[in-house]
């Protein structure tokens, strides 16, 4: 009985060591994947491929990463929304041009496309920690920009790129109008259960019935799950029901923790849409519900009313 007892307690040590020498060598690897295996760093293609309207734009982030980002207009003078947009965790902005196209044309919006830090042209290593401060390098371009209407700002984020809007959408309530998460996960603690599912019992989120003695080693736990509840912008969650990556009880778990404080969310099922194809799955339903929630959310200031709020605040301000 003893022996069995040892061999018991040997094989769960053995699991908890294999755990933390994956966890300690390889999680950047699996959370972050900037170049899909048989291609390059490199961009396939540009926006101008597709004859689209567009300007190479470098950044600097405050720990002075060099970024480069795709800043997108529907024309020249297009004062639409502007949705930033962040992309999921593998590949790089390019292979999401075919999409950004075609939201361009249905949203009338204009889209500036982020490569984090380690993917595509941008420099350095990707962190939780170094993409929170792309994403605000990113936003802060945007918010001084004079060729767009800054108030319009909508964030779009896609899985590990809903995590990244989330947070920066919490952190910037006066710059951030309105935040669209698509098949995004609770939290990478979850997730590793998920993807490594031996983990489970010893990572994982708030949620989670396990002992969680693991959790310290994740060095990106991206906790979606305790920012979304913090966010009082609007918040559109679109979820793919097939979504063969992250399980869709997460959206379901992200939206019950924001609707109990903040009216303004809306919850959308879309029954064949999986984790990368849920736009094109979506057809004209994905389209009318993104133009529906941006119209009611972050509708466009007529020029009249935006004059008279002028005047209005031009007389407050010699009182």
């Amino acid at each position: 009985m003893v022996s069995y007892v040892s061999a018991f307690l040997y094989g769960v040590g053995g699991i908890v060591v294999a755990g933390m020498a994956l966890l300690v060598a390889f999680q950047e690897k699996l959370v972050y994947v900037p170049v899909l295996p048989g291609l390059t760093k490199s961009y396939s293609i540009t926006p101008a491929r597709l004859r689209l309207l567009y300007e190479d734009v470098w950044l600097r982030s405050s720990d002075g990463v060099r970024l480069h980002a795709w800043f997108i207009k529907l024309l020249p003078e297009c004062r639409g929304p502007t949705v930033l947009f962040f992309q999921e965790n593998a590949g790089n902005i390019a292979h999401r041009l075919e999409m950004v196209r075609i939201m361009i044309q249905r949203l009338q919006c204009n889209v500036f496309m982020l490569s984090y830090r380690g993917y595509g042209a941008s420099d350095g290593y990707p962190s939780q920690h170094g993409i929170a401060k792309d994403a605000q390098a990113a936003l802060d371009h945007l918010s001084q920009r004079t060729d767009i209407d800054t108030s319009r700002i909508v964030v779009f984020g896609r899985s590990l790129g809903g995590a990244v809007g989330a947070l920066l959408t919490k952190n910037n309530p006066d710059k951030v109008a309105a935040l669209i998460l698509e098949n995004t996960f609770t939290s990478i603690l979850d997730m590793a259960g998920v993807l490594l599912p031996f983990l489970k019992w010893f990572i994982g989120g708030t949620g989670s019935k396990g002992p969680k003695i693991l959790n310290f080693l994740v060095r990106s736990p991206w906790s979606t799950i305790d920012i979304v509840g913090q966010i009082n912008q609007p918040i559109l969650f679109l979820s793919g029901l097939q979504d063969e990556m992250v399980p869709p009880s997460h959206m379901q778990m992200l939206y019950a923790k924001v609707a109990s404080h903040n009216r303004e969310c809306i919850f959308v099922e879309f029954p064949n849409g999986m984790h990368m194809d849920t736009w094109l799955a979506g057809g004209d339903h994905y389209w009318r519900t993104i133009q529906q929630f941006i119209g009611n959310h972050v509708p466009e200031i007529k020029e009249h009313e935006s004059s008279h709020d002028d005047k209005v605040a031009a007389i407050k301000s010699s009182l």
